[in-house]
């Protein structure tokens, strides 16, 4: 009769040191052995749980899960090498150890154990308790580092694949290469593959590379030093990728290689982050040229080389003629697209005969853009500096025909219309030009002397090109000192402004003002004609006409208890205000601020703004010019007769008064054509019932030709050139009449 199942164990399942206890499934049949054996293990420390045959030990296996599992072989059915091979396939019974115990010592026994899938035999001795015990310790202490290298190699390669590294060795001797699972999916071997020859792995090379490996391989062999390197691989699919290769050799004990092992790792990813950031460093994303990061570095190796060949140079630079009036019309898009076909133009015109080029990247090529026509190949030939400005660099020039040539194509090639979403585009260039090394012998001088010979193209209306001479640089050094200045002008309190009188012709009477700024520098007074486009292009023309406006109605405020005293009433002021500051949505109220600062009344300060201005960009002249109309302050129209706008346009605007151009007035006594057109304006003025002044009136003459068609109220040296205040203040008399002579009848 069999002894009832039962497990031998400590209380609470724990060692004398607090610790679990390492559980063992003892699986026999006789019930006495296994009664001895438990005992013995018990006694030792184990956490033993009793089976007395192979179906009851499968049930155990699965509820306790043993860490290592004792097993007679010779049982009733299933006997110990059945059970064994059952519990290989249970959860967790792959790599449990399984010692199998057996009387047998036969070499047939043996081998049947190891092919059921023991772990290790034992010889049944009723004296050898302490030995078991151990041989148990060592199993389990071989399983444990078995699941840790399990482990280490499951981080390892779960690494690999993240990292995209494969490992791979290289056994000369042997002629043979071991690869790993990612070795196989970096280099396009699939996972049902046999492993590859070393021909096989060597063929993944991309060809145009190979060359370069094999050198790499030879010195690295000759040396005995580690390797690493890039490479392209051609995988089967047909697509391709670049790999990093780091290797070192391994020696026998005579100091010769025998093999190579390495890993590799997949950087297409990367290498494209870098060719991508290299290129939005060194390209224009618009129109794949070169900017001028790019420009700047090429130009400095060609010029390196030019010295040392004592060769030429030209540079030029060129710049779309009116192409804001472009981007402003038909949109960004347009003009994106004129930008694209002009710099294609710009490249397709320029011939391997005109200059050397260095070939693009790899990486450079490859990059497109999706704009309608295709982006110029990159090329240090021709760059893009920003918004419309590019340059070329010519190199292979042998005398000053050459540049005219190259000219009269790039002049030619950009006048062809442009065709572009539904808009036919008429684009012309200007285009100025330095030379190395007569105007320069570094890449800033000659980009600042072609900048400077293309504006001077820019001022004669474009269209064409200009080669740098000394005089521009006197003039822009000049400019320069110019704007300098002007800078300090407003520090300094340097601006003043004098003040022009409005005349009422029938009267003589003072009936108005106009201000009229002035800069006294080094104790001299300079025009606004020598300084006005100066600050204008240095953007300081926008504070200058701030403090004209308050200075403007600070006078007015002094001066109002003198009109006072003089019964004349308050007298306005007009100032001219600058197209720049007209795009200020602030403007508005600047002139509402200096006027409630000073107590000045909005009805005496006018604001005069010149026809051509108003014509520019006549709808957000007519917003402003209602805005002004809602303050209350009036709005002359300066240069009338000059900026071409029609009658339409006239009715439609809040204008107050109109200015006669002091052109037309020049000219009233001698051109006939001037005198029909001074005519037709007063007679446009008076059918609006708008206020008109003629400016300019210098003769009596000139006068009364007005006086008669009509124009009451001029302004001019007939009268009194513009004047300080304080001296404008005693050119009125106390009757607030002019000293100019009455006009004759």
């Amino acid at each position: 009769m069999n002894l009832p199942l039962r497990a031998v164990e400590a209380p609470a399942e724990r060692d004398g040191a607090g610790g679990v206890r390492d559980a063992v499934l003892l699986v026999d049949d006789d019930p006495v052995m296994r009664m001895l054996t438990s005992a013995a293990l018990a006694e030792r420390g184990w956490r033993v749980v009793e089976a007395d045959g192979g179906a009851v030990a499968l049930e155990r296996f699965a509820a306790e899960c043993p860490q290592v599992v004792v097993l007679d072989a010779l049982m009733p059915p299933p006997d110990g090498f059945a059970t064994c091979e059952r519990i290989r396939r249970l959860p967790g019974g792959q790599h449990v150890p399984i010692l199998m115990l057996t009387g047998l010592d036969d070499e047939q026994s043996v081998a049947r154990a190891y092919e059921a899938g023991a772990t290790d035999f034992f010889v049944k001795s009723s004296g050898q308790w302490m030995l078991l015990s151990e041989r148990l310790r060592y199993l389990l202490r071989a399983a444990h580092t078995r699941e840790e290298l399990l482990a280490s190699q499951e981080k390892l390669s779960k690494a690999q694949r993240i990292a995209r590294l494969g490992s791979w060795e290289w056994d000369f001797r042997q002629r043979s290469i071991r690869v790993s699972d990612e070795f196989r999916a970096v280099a396009g071997f699939g996972s049902q593959d046999r492993a590859p020859s070393i021909w096989g792995a060597w063929s993944r090379i991309a060809p145009e590379d190979r060359g370069r490996v094999a050198s790499l391989l030879r010195d690295g062999l000759r040396r005995g030093t580690p390797m690493t390197f890039e490479c392209g691989l051609a995988c089967a699919d047909g697509g391709g990728k670049i790999a990093r290769v780091e290797a070192e050799f391994e020696y026998d004990a005579a100091g010769r290689a025998t093999g190579l092992h390495g890993v590799i790792q997949d950087v297409t990813e990367r290498r494209q982050a870098e060719d991508q950031i290299r290129r939005l460093a060194n390209y224009d994303s618009l129109t794949g040229l070169p900017n001028r990061r790019f420009l700047v570095e090429e130009f400095g190796a060609t010029l390196a080389r030019a010295k040392v060949e004592e060769a030429p140079l030209a540079l030029l630079f060129l710049d779309v003629d009116r192409f804001k009036q472009i981007n402003d019309t038909l949109g960004h898009d347009v003009g994106d697209q004129v930008l694209r076909e002009v710099a294609w133009r710009l490249h397709s015109t320029i011939r391997e005969t005109d200059t050397v080029a260095r070939v693009a990247s790899r990486g450079a090529r490859r990059a497109r853009s999706d704009s309608v026509r295709p982006e110029a190949p990159p090329d240090s030939r021709v760059a893009r500096l920003g918004g419309d400005e590019f340059t070329v660099l010519l190199t292979n020039l042998f005398c000053a025909d050459d540049i005219d040539r190259v000219m009269r194509r790039l002049i030619d090639a950009i006048r062809v219309p442009i065709d572009c979403f539904g808009h036919t585009v008429h684009v012309t260039t200007s285009i100025g030009i330095a030379m190395f090394p007569r105007d320069g012998d570094d890449v800033d001088s000659l980009l600042r002397k072609a900048d400077m010979a293309m504006y001077e193209v820019k001022k004669r209306g474009g269209g064409s090109w200009q080669a740098f001479e000394e005089s521009m640089n006197t003039a822009v050094k000049t400019r320069w000192s110019l704007e300098a200045g002007l800078r300090r002008a407003l520090e300094r309190d340097e601006l003043v402004l004098h003040y022009q009188p409005k005349i009422e012709v029938a009267t003589g009477a003072v009936v108005g003002a106009e201000a009229l700024l002035r800069w006294r520098r080094d104790g001299e007074l300079v025009a606004p004609a020598e300084f006005i486009r100066a600050a204008e292009d240095c953007n300081l023309i926008v504070p200058i006409t701030e403090w004209a406006l308050a200075e403007t109605c600070r006078q007015m405020r002094m001066w109002a208890p003198e009109w006072d005293r003089r019964h004349m009433g308050a007298m306005p002021v007009a100032v001219n205000i600058s197209p720049i500051l007209l795009q200020r949505g602030n403007l508005v109220g600047l002139v509402r601020a200096a006027l409630e600062h000073n107590g000045v009344a909005r009805s005496q300060l006018e604001i005069e703004i010149t026809e051509t201005v108003l014509m520019r960009d006549l709808k957000v002249a007519k917003d402003l010019l209602h805005e002004f109309r809602e303050l209350g302050v009036p709005i002359a129209i300066d240069d009338f007769g000059t900026g071409y706008s029609s009658l339409a346009y006239l009715r439609r605007l809040p204008i107050d008064t109109i200015k006669i151009d002091r052109s037309f007035v020049a000219e009233l006594e001698s051109d006939d054509d001037a005198a029909a057109i001074v005519a037709a304006i007063i007679a446009m003025a008076q059918a609006l019932k708008l206020q008109l002044v003629a400016e300019g009136v210098e003769t009596e003459g000139q006068r009364d030709m007005l006086a008669q068609q009509g124009c009451r109220i001029v302004q001019g040296f007939l009268y009194a050139p513009p004047l300080s205040a304080d001296r404008f203040l005693q050119w009125v008399d106390g009757t607030g009449t002019a000293r100019a002579s009455a006009p004759r009848s």
